[in-house]
């Protein structure tokens, strides 16, 4: 398998349309929430991917159940998948979006340091960290009016994403640095899907969460498409990418996802596009490019 130490423009446009499909993808959990229950649509999303996974792995001919020694690997990817998830369904009970937004995207730089440790090849330098910090100071920047001092209801739903924001980036490198990395993407995703969606579905509901309660058509639409597009498609291309490139790098990329979502209510709900945002855009795309320059004008001493 060819490996690159940076994204292609190919790889590059992926990264960002994923982004900017998730921006999208959390529009449609909000709208969800009018019928669904946050727990349990996560585990209805992850079992209508997983059917949608088994049907496309089926035609294509990718053996999902042959041993490969990935069984652990996998599990446990799949188990912190689940709690990623619940863990940032729960934490949006206590705080506010804006902050749990900014404390969830801290997850590059748990992926850098882990992809640093753990894998050959990634280790950080100079330049890199100083456009992760760059990044991040734009999401920041985006964010500003959410950013009050908390009660302390708010700070148990900030460690909460900030937990949730670990599993992530230890999700990300776990599929780097296992043997998750040589099997077919399709794999890696069905041990996910398939364990969160064993997991959050009862688990939901042994929480006392009232599941499906107003399943009319736009909300079945919105779990649909989040089960389709989002934790099929888009998950599936996802670790595609990771098997191929650098996992900080592309990790770094994901600082653009919260800023879509200031852009979409912009666009798509008249919201004022403030110079705070524009700033926070500049600051990303800049850290993005620092993070991703070619390594051989980059300082060969790693941090």
């Amino acid at each position: 398998m060819d490996k690159r130490d940076r994204l292609d423009g190919l790889a590059t446009a992926t990264t960002v349309a994923l982004c900017a499909l998730w921006a999208i993808s959390h529009v449609a959990v909000k709208l969800a929430n009018e019928g669904v229950s946050p727990a349990f649509q996560s585990g209805l999303r992850s079992l209508g991917a997983l059917a949608c996974l088994l049907v496309w792995s089926q035609l294509r001919g990718i053996k999902l159940f042959e041993r490969d020694g990935t069984l652990v690997a996998g599990v446990l990817a799949g188990v912190m998948f689940a709690a990623e998830f619940a863990l940032i369904f729960w934490a949006l009970t206590y705080t506010d979006v804006a902050r749990g937004v900014i404390i969830l995207y801290t997850t590059p730089f748990f992926v850098a340091l882990g992809a640093h440790l753990f894998v050959p090849g990634e280790q950080l330098h100079r330049w890199q960290v100083i456009g992760l910090v760059c990044a991040f100071t734009g999401v920041v920047i985006a964010f500003s009016d959410g950013l009050t001092l908390p009660d302390r209801r708010a700070m148990i739903g900030d460690a909460m994403m900030l937990a949730a924001a670990f599993l992530w980036g230890a999700t990300t490198v776990l599929v780097k640095a296992s043997k998750l990395a040589r099997i077919d993407p399709a794999k890696t995703l069905a041990y996910q899907l398939a364990v969160s969606g064993a997991l959050l579905t009862p688990l939901a509901l042994l929480l006392g969460e009232r599941g499906l309660f107003d399943p009319t058509p736009f909300v079945i639409g919105a779990v649909a498409f989040q089960a389709i597009i989002v934790a099929f498609a888009s998950y599936l291309v996802w670790f595609a990418l990771i098997r191929v490139y650098p996992a900080s790098t592309l990790s770094t990329f994901t600082f653009l996802t919260p800023l879509f979502g200031l852009l979409f209510g912009a666009v798509l709900l008249g919201e004022r596009v403030s110079a705070a945002l524009i700033l926070a855009l500049g600051l990303v795309a800049v850290g993005i490019w620092l993070v991703n320059r070619p390594r051989a004008v980059v300082p060969a001493t790693p941090v």
